[in-house]
C-alpha cells in the first residue's frame, strides 16, 4: 500500500501544514510588532511548535515504512532525500539574507534528510527494533550531552549548546527519534491490519479534500507559505504605521518590573507608557535604542519613571 494512497495520512499532513502556518503566521505578526503574544519564547508558543516539528518527523517515519516494507524503492528513496536536502540548503540561504547570523543552520527539512538516512537500517527491521532506536535518541540529550559537541561542527547533534540563536533548530537527537517512533508505530499498524481499516476513511467533505491537498503537497507549501505570509506582514509594516518593537517590549518588561514592586499592574502600565512617551518627546529615546547602557541616560529614564509612577497621567512637554 502505497503512503500517498491513504486519505488519512493525507490529512494528517494537511493538518501540520495549516498548525505550522497559524505558527508561522503568529510569528511574523510578533516579529513586526503587531502583537505582543511571546511566540519565540513563550512556553505554550514553543510547545505548540515543538508538536509541529514532532508531527511532520512522525509522519516521516510513518511514509518511508509505507513506501519501503516490502523492499527499499532506492530510486524513489534517493530522489526524496535530494529534493529535501535541496529545499533544506534553500530554507538556509534565504534565511541567511533575511536574518542574518540567526538563519536556519539545521532546521526541519535538515532533520527529516537526516533521520530518513537514520532510518534506513531499521526499515527491514521488526517494529520493536525501531522502538528502541526512537527510544535511544529521544533520550540521548538527557545522558549524552556534553561541552565536546559545542560550537558549528557538531550542532547537528544536538548534543551540545549552540552558540548561535536560529529561526529553526531541530538537532537529530531528540527529534530523528520521532521518526523511528513514526517507523515503528507504522510496522504495529501493519501488524494489526490498522491501515487495512484506515484506508476506507476518504475525507471526501470540502475540508477534507482541502486539507489532504494541503496534504499532499506539503513541501511546497512548506517552501512557499513563510516568504508569503512573511511578505504579506512586511507589506503591511511598510506601509502602515510604524510600529516600535523596542518601545512595545520596554512597557512589557517596564511593567513587570513594576508589578513585582509596586503590585498594580494598571498603575504600573500607565507609569511605564508615561515614560516612554516622555522619553520620546524629549528625545532620550532614540539615544537609549542607540546606546541603552549610557549611565546618564539611564539616569534620565529612571527620573522620568519616578515622575510618571507618582503622576501616570501627566504629559510629555511640547518640544517646538
Amino acid at each position: 500500500m502505497a503512503a500517498q494512497r491513504l486519505a488519512v495520512l493525507d490529512l494528517a499532513r494537511g493538518i501540520a501544514v495549516v498548525t505550522m502556518a497559524i505558527y508561522h503566521f503568529s510569528w511574523d505578526l510578533s516579529w513586526f510588532g503587531f502583537v505582543d503574544w511571546p511566540v519565540a519564547q513563550g512556553f505554550v508558543w514553543r510547545s505548540f511548535a515543538a508538536s509541529i516539528a514532532g508531527s511532520f518527523l512522525f509522519l516521516a517515519g510513518v511514509s518511508l515504512d509505507l513506501a519501503h516494507h516490502k523492499a527499499v524503492r532506492w530510486r524513489s528513496f534517493w530522489r526524496r532525500l535530494v529534493v529535501v536536502i535541496v529545499a533544506a540548503a534553500a530554507i538556509s540561504m534565504v534565511t541567511y539574507f533575511t536574518f542574518g547570523n540567526s538563519f536556519v543552520r539545521f532546521g526541519i527539512l535538515h532533520c527529516i534528510a537526516a533521520a530518513s538516512l537514520i532510518a534506513l537500517p531499521f526499515l527491514r527491521q521488526p517494529f520493536w527494533v525501531s522502538l528502541a532506536g526512537a527510544v535511544f535518541l529521544i533520550t540521548l540529550p538527557a545522558w549524552a550531552s556534553s561541552s565536546f559537541f559545542n560550537g558549528e561542527l557538531w550542532l547537528w547533534t544536538g548534543l551540545g549548546t549552540p552558540e548561535f540563536g536560529s529561526v529553526d533548530y531541530v538537532p537529530v537527537a531528540p527529534w530523528a527519534g520521532v521518526t523511528l517512533a513514526g517507523l515503528a508505530v507504522s510496522k504495529m499498524f501493519r501488524r494489526i491490519h490498522m491501515w487495512d481499516r484506515l484506508s476506507r476513511l476518504s475525507f471526501s467533505g470540502s475540508a477534507g479534500k482541502s486539507t489532504r491537498f494541503l496534504g499532499r503537497h506539503s513541501l511546497p507549501v512548506y517552501l512557499l507559505h513563510q516568504p508569503i505570509l512573511y511578505g504579506l506582514v512586511w507589506t503591511a509594516a511598510t506601509l502602515g504605521p510604524q510600529v516600535d518593537r523596542a518601545g512595545d517590549a520596554f512597557v512589557q518588561n517596564c511593567t513587570k518590573a513594576c508589578v513585582n514592586n509596586v503590585g498594580e499592574a494598571g498603575v504600573c502600565e500607565a507609569a511605564c507608557s508615561c515614560t516612554l512617551s516622555h522619553l520620546e518627546a524629549d528625545g532620550t529615546w532614540t539615544l537609549l535604542t542607540v546606546d541603552p547602557e549610557d549611565p546618564a541616560l539611564r539616569a534620565q529614564m529612571n527620573e522620568q519613571y519616578k515622575q510618571c509612577l507618582a503622576d501616570p497621567q501627566r504629559l510629555p512637554a511640547v518640544i517646538e
